[in-house]
């Protein structure tokens, strides 16, 4: 899934004439099946001096889940699922404890089983309790819940001392509860099973829809974008979420998901839509269903996805930009697809009004967001030198174009670029100092080491992939 840090070691295009090494690949690796193997594992490392890479699915854009020299703690077989009542000072009602190897097809498998909803990825093979969880998570059933770190209400963790932690609001360990719970994965400790809320299930209506420029000018086909975007507020406001992408040639909402919102009503959200595209004359094409749950909603209109090979950059756009500047962010937009990036978009309502008694380390900014930008450009394995001007146009170019239009938000530190200048604003707000505090209390020796997590900017990779402290 990140191709740049593989460093084109032994993929099918290395040239012949080049040595084959095993590069930026990790080269040891514990399969773990207990607590005291994780303990074992990181007294291990810190006695040889060893790098530390936790792994679950290896579901990451941005090379945390590889490392040079690394010994992988592998976390994918804890596969437990517990159904569960669960009560505190702030929430009572249905939970699901799982295992750090749980992928969410199989969180809402066994949410199904039980008449429950469980928040989680849009893509099935994400592991919810790792780097998902920790980053923020956004989900089909955000704007009806939250974001993933926002159903959090216990973590069993190994620290970096190795003693297993149970955290939650509001025991002792509430500091790394808090951290855990939307700070950034791989900086505090290795989960062994989050406890998370269960919701309980409803119908699920899902939309489709989708257009091309044919016949039309360039002018018209990004009206119909900007349109989209003036829609979106009363969509998401109304417990909706939103999926969609565009080139500079064709567009597609893929899907819209409605829990708990009979299909008529899902349909009549997005009339303003259509009905503005039919003036526009554009011809467009939708299909629209309404599930029973949100497994079978999920299955058939979102599924399995295939494993990308792109550079990501990404962008939080808040609601007020789309009010008072929409013509300019549709312009960065159209900059940004006629030089040949895709555009990908999720819609969304997290706002504090929505997620209600909430305490954790998601960035501030999600809170005011209505699009989650992602912009992506396709990787050539044979093309290094075009791979890293790429990159830098998506630091300098793309990203920096959004971050003009709005300048005091920031972006999903999971679906981020990798280069961001000063990530510890953009990525973890005003939260970054305490957060740095929590790391160092709880990970002493800077066992936990990733792209971008806290703590990562006092450390420097050399180019055979070797961590160095700075």
């Amino acid at each position: 899934m990140a191709p740049w840090f593989t460093n084109g070691t032994c993929d099918p295009f290395h040239p012949e004439s080049k040595p084959c090494t095993i590069g930026n690949y990790v080269v040891y690796a514990v399969d773990v099946a207990k607590p005291e193997h994780v303990s074992t594992a990181l007294k291990f490392a810190k006695e040889h001096n060893i790098r530390v890479v936790p792994r679950n699915t290896g579901h990451d854009y941005n090379g945390k889940s590889t490392g040079a020299g690394a010994l992988a703690i592998w976390m994918h077989h804890l596969k437990d699922i517990e159904i569960k009542d669960y009560k505190d000072t702030h929430y009572q009602g249905k939970a699901i404890k799982m295992g750090a190897g749980v992928q969410g097809g199989e969180a809402y498998q066994a949410g199904y089983n039980a008449g429950l909803q469980v928040v989680g990825g849009e893509c099935p093979t994400v592991g919810i309790s790792g780097g998902y969880t920790q980053g923020g998570g956004h989900s089909a059933l955000s704007s009806r819940y939250g974001l993933g770190a926002d159903q959090a209400l216990e973590w069993e963790v190994i620290d970096g001392e190795g003693n297993f932690i149970t955290a939650t609001r509001d025991n002792e360990y509430s500091d790394l509860y808090w951290a855990l719970s939307g700070g950034g994965g791989g900086s505090y400790g290795i989960t062994w099973s989050l406890t998370a809320k269960a919701h309980t299930g409803t119908p699920v209506s899902g939309y489709n829809l989708s257009f091309t420029n044919d016949g039309m000018s360039q002018d018209t086909f990004y009206e119909a974008v900007s349109l989209w975007q003036t829609v979106l507020p009363s969509v998401v406001d109304a417990g909706a979420m939103a999926v969609w992408m565009f080139t500079n040639t064709s567009f597609m909402i893929t899907p819209l998901t409605g829990p708990n919102i009979p299909v008529a009503d899902l349909e009549a959200l997005v009339k303003p839509f259509t009905d503005g595209l039919t003036k526009l004359g554009i011809t467009y094409t939708t299909y629209s269903k309404q599930f029973d749950s949100y497994l079978e909603e999920f299955n058939a209109m979102q599924g399995a996805i295939e494993v990308a090979t792109a550079q990501y950059g990404g962008w939080l756009i808040p609601r007020s930009v789309v009010e008072t500047n929409n013509d300019g962010l549709t312009a960065a937009y159209r900059h940004i697809t006629e030089d040949g990036a895709t555009f990908i978009g999720v819609g969304l309502n997290v706002s504090k009004a929505l997620v209600g008694d909430v305490d954790n380390a998601v960035l501030p900014a999600w809170r005011e967001t209505l699009i989650h930008t992602t912009i992506t450009t396709p990787w050539k394995w044979d093309a290094r030198s075009e791979m890293l001007a790429e990159q830098d146009k998506m630091t300098n170019d793309y990203i920096s174009a959004l971050t003009k239009v709005a300048p005091n938000s920031g972006a999903y530190l999971n679906e981020a670029d990798f280069r961001q200048p000063n990530f510890q604003k953009y990525f973890y707000g005003d939260n970054y100092a305490t957060l740095r505090k929590i790391k160092a209390k709880y990970d002493p020796n800077n066992l936990f080491y990733a792209t971008t997590a806290v703590g990562s900017d006092e450390w420097t990779v050399r180019e055979d992939g070797r961590l160095c402290s700075v």
